[in-house]
């Protein structure tokens, strides 16, 4: 696909499997206040994370192609699963534009742990992915910290029905993380952008396990990719300006549910309705 003229006007795209990139649109709403945003939820095919990588990779290819022709002048992929997929893929066939994936955080983990043992809540397809093999092994070899994996199975799906506090969304997330707390896990990584969405319920969880210890650490990713983005826009001279502290909109594009999305952008990200715009697509 021929890219367009990239122009400071433009707004930057973001795409996840579904709901959860809404925690990365969040950060880069706070860091970035003055751009217009498009958010692509592909409801339709949640969740990613037990895909096959040649289905993340068609999905990630469509999502983009869409976002394209909405004109965007930045591309943040907001999925684990699909960065580990799909991005060198994407940066080798769009080269002109901006592209930032989203990583677990292993980096700022082993930096943090006292116990060097290190716990990565993430999707099977994110474990299994050769990326997610070969950064966690080196800064093993580096660090000597221990990460433990834990594919959450089912929770993505949970988050996506907006059941992030039911009672069943508790229990799978106690049962993914007691082998962690079991093994002296004192940093968690949450190598899904859905999981920041259950982080309220982490503390609860696992304050049994450390009673007179330090709170268990969490590592967000979401930030950094934010502040990722805003690098790369000032250098390429992208940045963009607002009179009169005007907030742009937010146009947000669902195959699912849109009232579901809708709700999610209301209430999880607290966007003003006057200022969110819903669609369906059917890409």
């Amino acid at each position: 696909m021929a890219l367009p003229k990239f122009t400071r006007s433009a707004p930057i795209g973001v795409f996840d499997s579904g709901l959860g990139g809404l925690s990365v649109l969040q950060h880069i709403r706070q860091t970035l206040p003055n751009e217009a945003l498009i958010y692509v939820a592909d409801s339709g095919f949640a969740p990613y994370g037990d895909k096959t990588s040649a289905e993340i990779l068609e999905r990630s290819i469509a999502a983009t192609d869409f976002l394209l022709n909405k004109k965007i002048k930045a591309l943040v992929v907001a999925c684990n699963t699909a960065t580990a997929a799909a991005i060198t893929h994407l940066r080798l066939h769009y080269p002109d534009l901006i592209i930032v994936g989203i990583e677990p955080g292993l980096k700022p983990a082993s930096r943090l742990s006292k116990t060097k043992k290190i716990g990565v809540l993430a999707t099977l397809s994110t474990i299994q992915s050769e990326k997610y093999q070969r950064l966690s092994a080196q800064l093993s070899a580096e660090t000597s910290v221990e990460f433990i994996p834990q594919a959450c199975v089912g929770l993505v799906d949970q988050i996506e029905k907006a059941e992030a506090n039911a009672d069943q969304t508790r229990l799978l997330l106690k049962k993914y993380l007691n082998p962690l707390l079991d093994a002296n896990v004192d940093t968690l990584v949450l190598g899904c952008t859905h999981y920041p969405f259950v982080a309220d319920l982490i503390p609860e969880l696992t304050s049994a396990h450390t009673p007179d210890s330090e709170p268990i650490k969490l590592i967000d990713t979401g930030k950094a990719v934010a502040s990722q983005i805003q690098r790369m826009l000032v250098e390429r001279d992208l940045t963009t300006s607002t009179s009169n502290g005007d907030i742009p909109r937010i146009d947000a594009y669902t195959n699912g549910n849109p009232e579901k999305l809708k709700h999610a952008c209301t209430h999880w990200i607290n966007i003003p309705e006057e200022k969110l715009s819903v669609f369906s697509f059917s890409t």
